[in-house]
């Protein structure tokens, strides 16, 4: 016999799981279970999150489960988001319900973590157990508890599972399941308010009567507010509350990560480029999905065109979703919106805490904040009805997700313009070409923005061959005496400097002079580069590092030679070389603590610097006025990687950075110093002309069939053994050949690439194989990948590890 209508639910559980799973919802629990939220639910002998994706009136035959529990008061995300989170998982070939957990923001998972106990019989069996067993025994009796996942993290790594079996076995030591409940909570305060106000005459002490004042006229100010002006307050509320006289209640309140407040501002004039872009797509706005390639030179105002944007969204009762890919970004943006659109601006970004990025998304799910902005993940941020998403320089990579749900925002973005039947709008001045293609075969209308706002012409880029200084002696190798000459003269003109180069550190290449071996990490394939302020050699890779001072551990000398140069060596050499200026680094270095990047980029702004070095963090979207000259260490650093994409990033990257020069009123200079004048990236990228780039890469990927003209995907294989990686790695090609044999004529040709080794081929101790599916039918890759999912045999093993890569940016 059917139930009421909702007593029966689907489910996505927070586990690496294809598939969905139908629970059954207790009567008390069933009229306030909905969509979006989340559910405790029993799964195996386990308890997990659970995302609620639809009601159900029956079970449809199967027997259910009950859920034990709704961990949620309200949505945590519109049920207009689901059909976007499933194509998500259908695209990227990735559980439905690890997409919805990538989404939301992080710490909103309870589940169950298996912990290890000593029993009776390990008490008692101390003296018995072997060196390892009894090493184990007593770590957990003096830390009580602990999870199996901690124990093998801490000090055992693996090998301690087995331990741990034999040791349950023998009764030693029992598991058991606890329930790990979510690690970020909602923040509230107490507020009070006048409910019976004292009968005339009533004695009252001074600062009683002063809280009384502050509550007049039906006033509720917050506990903590009235503790500023009356510190003993708290108490004061507390015995007041006692007597009948106010009422204190718990109410949500949100973390600020906002910062310093901001003049609002007035609307500037719109040029006449800018007033045509706008108005064009102002009138399709509301007529259903439209999307939009908006090149435009550096500093042609595309940010002002977004925000007129922005603003004719929200005027017609949308929201808005503004991609910037850098965290540094975020805020030069987010404070331009802020002066225009106040508080209804939401931010969503890593760097923000875990609390702050769960009030950032209640305020956006409540409505209280129609506009976001973010990093790549604010492409999930929960507005019911996004009308107008903009991905600024969608040309970078950072959009793309490396680990765990490799997705790529730009394309979410699309999809999700797509899915609400809204316009997105994808602006670079050095577009992807990937996205020119799809403009070229008329999927994107081109909106162009040609001169830049203040009618400066683009700076003038010279090339500087270095094959002129290779016997060169000292610094003219680093900075070229033409280098040098001109950051001399925008010097003396009280100008400042921007050096680009894209390797950090202080030598990149350490070898030893004794026995010509490099310092190379001992988890990785890497050689490890010297930090010379941090005191140590580091791996760039997995974060392993030794003193500077290490001996060579191949031979035992003390003799390691500093080779190649990075950000750090490039400041020492300007501090040395232009001892009158002020010098400062921004890198991952640099910048990796909360506000520090914000904090060197304010200096520049400021002109409390005259020189600025730093790595790509640099070359992205920065509006420095007073920067006349950009000086290119080393142009060709990523034009011989083994990549498709090496010639596409190294144009991309050098125009990029060349933007930043002359954006002022004076006119810029750029110097690019570089050992291949003639390859054509260097060359498109000195005219700023990205057709002409394009019209000469194009025909490469045609010839080789590499996107645009086909799809990739890519399965990664790992493990801590090298020959079962390996023996994997080739299981699973000669499954991948099966396949293809089997469905061959059937469609579109799918093409493999492998098993090989991969570009690194060891990283974090874990060792490295790859395997390059190719193919023009994005469908067909996919139901390749499908079949060895339902195979199981690729996927399920324990010590070899194959993630799935769809459209990957990284090839290493």
């Amino acid at each position: 016999m059917g139930m009421n209508y909702g007593n029966y639910i689907e489910v996505a559980v927070a586990l690496p799981v294809h598939g969905c799973y139908t629970y059954e919802v207790p009567e008390q629990l069933a009229p306030k279970a909905d969509v979006g939220m989340r559910a405790l639910v029993p799964f195996g002998r386990r308890r997990v999150t659970g995302y609620i994706l639809r009601k159900k009136n029956e079970s449809g035959g199967i027997k259910t489960k009950k859920i034990l529990d709704l961990l949620d008061e309200e949505p945590l995300f519109p049920g207009a988001m689901l059909p976007f989170f499933e194509w998500a998982a259908g695209y990227y070939i990735y559980p439905l319900g690890e997409v919805i957990k990538a989404a939301l923001p992080m710490g909103l998972t309870s589940h169950d973590v298996s912990v290890v106990k000593v029993t009776q019989k390990g008490e008692e069996s101390m003296d018995k157990l072997s060196p390892g067993e009894r090493d184990l025994l007593a770590h957990i009796r003096a830390e009580g508890p602990l999870p199996v996942k901690l124990l093998v993290k801490q000090r055992w790594g693996q090998g301690c599972l087995n331990l741990i079996r034999k040791m349950e076995t023998s009764g030693l030591v029992s598991r058991e399941f606890q329930l790990k409940k979510d690690g970020v909570r909602m923040k509230t305060q107490r507020f009070v308010r006048l409910v019976n106000p004292p009968e005339k005459g009533a004695r009252l002490s001074q600062k009683r009567k002063e809280i009384l004042k502050r509550l007049e006229h039906g006033r509720e100010i917050s506990v903590a507010a009235l503790k500023e002006e009356i510190p003993t307050a708290p108490v004061l509320v507390t015995a007041m509350a006692r007597a009948g006289l106010l009422e204190i209640s718990q109410r949500q309140v949100f973390r600020d990560p906002l910062g310093d407040p901001v003049t609002p501002d007035t609307p500037p004039t719109l040029t006449p480029e800018q007033e045509t872009v706008v108005a064009r797509v102002k009138e399709n706005m509301g007529k259903g999905f439209r999307r939009y390639l908006l090149s435009g030179v550096t500093g042609s105002g595309k940010t002002e065109v977004y925000m007129r944007l922005v603003q004719d969204a929200v005027d017609r009762g949308l929201g808005a979703i503004v991609l910037v890919p850098e965290i540094s970004l975020i805020s030069q943006t987010e404070r331009r919106f802020r002066a225009r659109f106040g508080k209804r601006i939401a931010v969503l970004h890593s760097g923000l805490s875990r609390g702050e990025l769960l009030d950032q998304w209640q305020r956006i799910a409540h409505n209280e904040a129609t506009i976001v902005i973010g990093a790549r993940s604010a492409i999930f941020a929960p507005v019911e009805k996004p009308g107008l998403i903009i991905v600024d320089e969608e040309h970078d990579t950072s959009y793309k997700q490396e680990t765990g749900f490799r997705y790529n925002a730009r394309d979410m973005a699309v999809v999700r313009a797509k899915i609400r039947g809204g316009s997105v709008i994808l602006g670079s001045a050095t577009p992807s070409v990937q996205s020119y293609f799809n403009t070229c075969q008329g999927k994107f209308e081109e909106l162009k923005l040609l001169k830049r706002v203040n009618q400066n012409p683009l700076p003038e880029i010279t090339l500087v061959d270095l094959k002129k200084y290779k016997d060169a002696r000292g610094w003219d190798r680093l900075v070229t005496p033409e280098l040098g000459g001109a950051i001399r003269n925008t010097l003396d003109r009280g100008e400042q400097v921007l050096i680009f180069l894209n390797r950090r550190g202080f030598a990149t290449f350490p070898v030893c002079e004794s026995c010509g071996e490099t310092m190379t990490c001992k988890n990785c394939d890497l050689t490890m580069t010297l930090h010379m302020g941090a005191g140590e050699f580091r791996c760039h890779l997995c974060g392993f590092s030794v003193p500077a001072n290490q001996a060579c551990p191949h031979c035992g000398s003390g003799r390691i030679k500093p080779l190649g140069f990075g950000t750090e060596k490039l400041e020492t050499v300007m501090k040395a070389r232009f001892p009158d200026a002020r010098v400062a680094r921004l890198d991952q270095d640099t910048g990796s603590r909360k506000g520090a990047t914000v904090s060197i980029l304010k200096k520049v702004k400021h002109r409390t610097v005259d020189i600025i070095v730093g790595t790509q963090m640099l070359a992205k979207g920065h509006d420095f006025p007073f920067i006349t000259l950009v000086g290119v260490i080393c142009a060709d650093l990523s034009l011989n990687f083994p990549d498709f994409r090496a010639g596409e990033r190294t144009f991309q990257l050098l125009a990029q950075v060349a933007g930043r020069a002359g954006r002022g009123k004076s006119t810029g200079r750029v110097i690019m110093q570089t050992f291949s004048p003639d390859h054509f990236s260097i060359e498109a990228s000195r005219k700023q002309d990205f057709v002409e780039f394009y019209n000469k890469e194009i025909p490469f990927r045609r010839e080789l069939g590499y996107p645009p003209f086909s799809r990739i995907i890519q399965l990664k294989i790992s493990g801590t053994d090298k020959d079962k990686v390996a023996g994997h790695a080739m299981a699973v090609g000669r499954l991948c050949q099966e396949w293809i044999d089997r469905h061959q004529g059937e469609g579109v040709p799918v093409q493999i690439l492998g098993p090989i080794e991969a570009g690194i081929p060891r990283i974090a101790l874990r060792y490295r194989w790859q395997i390059l599916l190719k193919g023009a039918s994005v469908a067909r890759l996919n139901a390749l990948v499908q079949a060895l999912i339902r195979g199981r045999i690729t996927f399920t093993r324990k010590d070899v590890r194959v993630a799935v890569d769809v459209d990957p940016y990284s090839m290493m």
